[in-house]
């Protein structure tokens, strides 16, 4: 006898919802009552949603669940950053930080268990590529922790390449920035990503959200090194889609450069950075590099990472560096699944 398999309510636009109670009557009101339950008060029981007859309940608890699961295990950093672990029903593991910092509470969610982007840097390809998330599991991350108080910005820099499982995320975000989902501005939603060009232009089209690209050398033949994708889509012609790209107010498009020493943090890096990003509003975070387990590389120093700052900032180029979260917990950029086996 075959087990009926629930739809999930959860990564469910407002519309869609719309379509799967209407046919028996119910209205667009009472879809978006559904989604603000799920969303905004964060129910895990049908019969505790809110705001709708009775009637729907019972039709919504025989055919879907609320979609919401929590994790499975947590580590806190002694900067209290927390670290989840989440396990799927078909068994996928993937990992989420929540970073708290006065008013602004930042998730970091992942959009794949795993990457098959090969960097060689990062700890999330060694662990392999184990599926793409849907977009119900990708906002799940941000609404099952429990008590991390009101998240005020999403960051798509977890595990995974966000433009190798591009449809869901557009969905996770319309989800997270629409007024019957979390309600969260595009302006605090930034999705990160190392480089594939066709999704990079349909995610600039489809979506308000910030992009930040993960350059790592401003020169073709290091980063292909470093960067495996760089061989498929040049990081030059992306970089020009950015610079000739309208972006409305407030909108950011920057690059995210990790500075490892004597690698990437030369003055001859930096002239090339300057020349790369020459006359564009593209912003640089300048970020240290996070050392995994037998690793020979080590981080630029800190008064190199402000050489560089200065010099961009002098040369016309916005600029900042960013500080790192959770490294005591293996949750800072590149280093998670390292406590996954």
């Amino acid at each position: 006898m075959a087990i009926m398999v629930k739809k999930s309510l959860c990564g469910l636009t407002a519309d869609e919802i719309f379509r799967l109670i209407g046919p028996s009557g119910f209205s667009l009101s009472h879809a978006v009552s559904i989604s603000n339950s799920i969303y905004k008060k964060r129910t895990v029981e049908i019969s505790q949603i809110t705001k709708i007859p009775k009637k729907l309940k019972d039709e919504l608890a025989s055919n879907t669940c609320s979609g919401i699961f929590m994790p499975v295990a947590s580590e806190v950093s002694a900067d209290k950053t927390v670290k989840y672990l989440f396990r799927t029903e078909t068994g996928k593991e993937f990992e989420t930080v929540f970073i708290p910092d006065n008013k602004r509470n930042t998730i970091c969610v992942s959009t794949q268990s795993g990457c098959r982007m090969g960097c060689p840097f990062c700890v999330t390809a060694r662990y392999g590529f184990r599926g793409n998330l849907s977009a119900g599991e990708i906002v799940n991350q941000i609404i099952s922790i429990p008590g991390p108080g009101k998240v005020t910005h999403v960051v798509f820099m977890g595990m995974g390449e966000p433009m190798d499982n591009l449809e869901n995320v557009l969905k996770a975000c319309e989800i997270i920035t629409a007024v019957w989902g979390l309600a969260i501005s595009p302006r605090n939603v930034t999705v990160s990503t190392v480089g594939i060009t066709p999704g990079i232009e349909k995610f600039l089209e489809s979506s308000e959200c910030n992009l930040t690209l993960s350059l790592h050398s401003p020169f073709i033949k290091e980063r292909k090194m470093i960067v495996p994708v760089e061989k498929q889509y040049p990081v030059q012609k992306i970089i020009e889609i950015m610079k000739n790209y309208p972006v409305k107010k407030k909108r950011r498009l920057s690059l995210a450069y990790v500075m490892i020493k004597d690698l990437n943090d030369t003055d001859y890096h930096l002239e090339g950075l300057k020349t790369l990003l020459k006359g564009s509003i593209i912003r640089v975070n300048l970020l240290p590099y996070h050392q995994a387990r037998n690793d020979p590389d080590t981080s630029s120093s800190a008064e190199r990472m402000q050489f560089f700052k200065h010099n961009l900032v002098v040369s016309g180029i916005s600029a900042s560096i960013r500080k790192s979260r959770g490294i005591d917990i293996s949750a800072a950029c590149g280093l998670l699944a390292t406590g996954l086996k």
